[in-house]
């Protein structure tokens, strides 16, 4: 019934947005460059990696040695109302109508966090990611690491279909108010596998 669910929001959602989808493409390949999308393998349903599709909010600027600036240095006035309006988020759709990711689930994080979880946080991975979730209605990045993968955890034990209904009905209103979102989260959040080290090396210290 999930899978079905799925199907029929993202694409009715699909042709809805098109025109919404086309115009940003547009615009974000003309102010930001090629390519408008931005790709990146995130680990799915079991942990088994899939190329995860959203808008680019950031350019490609570099240093002069090639690398990357960061990415408070590479984010434009655009790319910022793009993350606040959660607008980079739409091309998940399509991810969602090939089946690596849900409406509702956890979010699919970074493959190099994979190490790090403990037994209770990898639940996560039982069940396809989505592109909203429990933890993203109740504080998304402003929740700490351990409050968010407890969210995730929570969300595998209670998950129903009119669990996920509840966080799709919160989620347009989150949307709307624009609340909860961190424009660059690495402004405030650290990485997940930079956090736990940190942990293990003070209980280290401690012992």
């Amino acid at each position: 019934m999930k899978r079905f669910f799925d199907i029929i929001v993202s694409f009715i959602a699909l042709i809805v947005f098109m025109p919404f989808l086309v115009l940003l493409f547009i615009l974000v390949w003309i102010k930001l460059g090629w390519p408008a999308f931005f790709t990146q393998e995130r680990p799915g349903k079991n942990a088994v990696p899939f190329q995860m599709i959203k808008f680019r909010t950031m350019t490609n600027e570099r240093d002069p040695n090639g690398n990357l600036l960061p990415d408070q240095l590479r984010i434009t006035g655009l790319g910022r109302f793009i993350r606040k309006a959660s607008l980079d988020e739409l091309p998940e759709i399509f991810n969602v109508l090939k089946g690596d990711m849900s409406i509702v689930g956890p979010r699919p994080l970074l493959v190099k966090y994979l190490p790090y979880y403990s037994k209770r946080e990898s639940m996560r991975h039982q069940v396809r990611p989505g592109i909203t979730g429990l933890a993203q209605v109740n504080g998304r990045n402003n929740l700490s690491w351990d409050k968010r993968l407890e969210m995730d955890a929570q969300y595998i034990e209670k998950r129903s279909f009119w669990l996920d209904l509840k966080i799709i009905f919160i989620t347009v209103g989150n949307v709307i108010m624009q609340r909860d979102v961190l424009a660059v989260s690495s402004e405030t959040v650290p990485d997940f596998d930079d956090y736990r080290k940190e942990q293990s090396a003070k209980a280290d210290h401690e012992n």
